[in-house]
């Protein structure tokens, strides 16, 4: 097994030639990965890269890929960092009530399933706005791969098919309202899936941007359906949407700088908590085989103590103010990880919040011959989202109104709680575990990573750092390295990747905890090794498709 040492990678950025002409793609399926690589090949960088995979995503990676959701997008280039947050809102109906019953009790279904779930797309507007502050080729030639697979179709991987059909059996067992049976049905192995209602929106994106997705006639067709079947989304909404430029977190852990998502990502945040605690309890960890118990278990408590910041502090900071200075102070890490128990499980109820005042997403990675990078998570939370197909423009919806605390305690589908920090408020955007990280060496990009996974999405990028620059992984043992999750609740409950080892799952038991070996997450990375070479990798789970050339 691999064993951390003391001597940690020092990589030398005096790159080569060749190494510093290099470009990278870490893509969820083969259709963005080659779009991609060819934008970047015809002389484009990475944030033009970065919105043609967005476009092909919304055609062939139908359970995350969409313009019917949103995401966040980490940028690097030429030396500076920014941040754009193309997350959903709350359309201007919302209410913090909407999903409680006369008993005050959450309906559990209704932000999952149907035409209430879904609040109001930021997608379109995300891509446009980055195109417009870095891209450098026309917005019409980048929308053009995707526009060709919806018209002339794509031949859907097995394991996409198979998705398919089992979630087209859930629907016509409990429909909830949802038509994606009408638009999928006809998806099979080895002939190309077309989808023209799709491609005469994304012909109209091409020809007008944003414009007819918020104001022509895409958005009065996402808005008459609203209106047909009963739910929240008008033309007001899609008027009013705007995206946000940020401030992306910066800390320093073990020599490198490491760049993540702000509010209104929890995903930051914590994996710099566990950062920076990890590198307190530095002694702790020094010799540990990878993946043993004692590993995992130190893991799991640093992830309990960020996991419990997550749900009381943090939400949308246009409506609520997340201290986010505060949590990361060096005194507070300090003292949160000499909390930590290196010997046995802390009591859960004792992990309070330490100041005194959603699954199926998608990630991708992308380095460009100047070495630009562009980190990036999107999603619609739950696989299809909200099972919803905009009728006459063909494309879901997501089920995004279910990241908020539809009641304060009350966990949402993967388990996490919140607070009124998360509560729904009308134009608010719902609190999220993406996080699409970079890591810099000298002003150099040494690392770009991300995964989807809800909230699994934090231990997964975590551990994929760990992975890379603590024990010496290569890309592809980055990615593939059996991987665990805890948040805190449920209670002592660790998940794990099935091929975890035998004899850690024992250790892990004895100590107290309860193993769930349900895999997750999919791992998207790009790396430079010691002499400043690219690698990428693709969870090998998955079906992505990683190059470097």
């Amino acid at each position: 097994m691999l064993r951390l040492t003391s001597c940690i990678l020092i990589l030398l950025f005096s790159l080569p030639l060749n190494a510093a002409q290099q470009a990278a793609v870490a893509m969820p399926d083969s259709y963005s990965a080659e779009a991609a690589a060819k934008v970047l090949k015809d002389g484009g960088n990475a944030v033009d890269a970065a919105v043609t995979a967005g476009f092909v995503l919304a055609v062939t990676l139908p359970e995350a890929g969409n313009i019917g959701g949103g995401g966040f997008m980490l940028v690097y280039k030429d030396g500076k960092a920014d941040f754009l947050d193309y997350r959903e809102k709350a359309p201007l109906k919302a209410h913090r009530d909407m999903y409680l019953d006369k008993q005050g009790k959450v309906m559990t279904e209704k932000p999952l399933y149907g035409i209430l779930a879904s609040g109001v797309p930021g997608s379109v507007m995300g891509m446009w706005q980055a195109h417009q502050k870095y891209g450098s080729r026309p917005w019409k030639a980048l929308l053009a791969p995707a526009i060709q697979l919806a018209e002339e179709g794509f031949v859907p991987h097995e394991k996409l098919v198979r998705y398919v059909e089992r979630y087209i059996e859930r629907v016509k067992q409990d429909r909830h309202g949802r038509n994606f049976d009408q638009y999928f049905s006809g998806m099979v192995t080895d002939q190309p899936f077309k989808q023209p209602e799709l491609a005469a929106t994304l012909k109209r994106i091409a020809e007008t941007g944003p414009d007819d997705f918020y104001k022509g006639e895409t958005a009065r067709l996402l808005a008459g359906f609203m209106q047909k079947h009963g739910g929240l989304i008008s033309l007001q909404d899609l008027a009013q949407y705007t995206a946000e430029w940020r401030q992306p977190l910066s800390e320093g852990w073990q020599g490198y700088q490491v760049l993540s998502a702000p509010p209104p990502s929890s995903g930051g945040l914590v994996l710099l908590q566990m950062l920076k605690m990890q590198s307190v309890l530095q002694d702790h960890f020094a010799g540990l085989e990878h993946n043993s118990a004692r590993y995992v278990h130190l893991l799991a408590e640093l992830a309990k103590r960020g996991f419990a910041d997550r749900a009381e502090y943090m939400g949308d900071p246009d409506f609520y103010q997340v201290p986010t200075d505060k949590l990361l102070a060096d005194d507070y890490i300090g003292r949160r990880a000499m909390e930590v128990n290196v010997e046995q499980i802390s009591e859960t109820a004792k992990i309070q919040p330490g100041l005194k005042e959603s699954e199926d997403t998608t990630h991708y990675s992308i380095i460009d011959k100047w070495g630009n990078a562009v980190s990036t998570t999107t999603t619609i939370n739950l696989s299809f989202g909200s099972g919803v197909v905009v009728e006459g423009a063909g494309f879901l919806l997501n089920d995004e109104m279910d990241d908020f605390s539809a009641k304060a305690g009350v966990p949402n589908y993967f388990g996490a709680v919140g607070s009124e920090a998360n509560e729904i408020v009308p134009q608010k955007r719902m609190l999220s575990s993406m996080t699409p990280t970079i890591l810099l060496k000298n002003g150099i990009v040494t690392m770009v990573t991300g995964s989807p996974g809800g909230t699994t999405i934090i231990n997964s990028v975590f551990q994929s750092i760990l992975n890379r620059h603590l024990y010496q992984m290569t890309a592809q043992q980055t990615v593939d390295a059996p991987r665990v999750h805890h948040q805190l609740l449920p209670k002592d409950t660790l998940r794990h990747h099935p091929d975890l080892n035998e004899q850690t799952r024992k250790a892990l038991e004895k100590m107290g905890y309860t193993l769930d070996g349900r895999r997750f997450g999919d791992l998207q990375v790009i790396s430079r090794d010691e002499h400043g070479q690219l690698q990428a990798a693709s969870e090998s789970s998955g079906r992505g498709r990683s190059l470097v050339f």
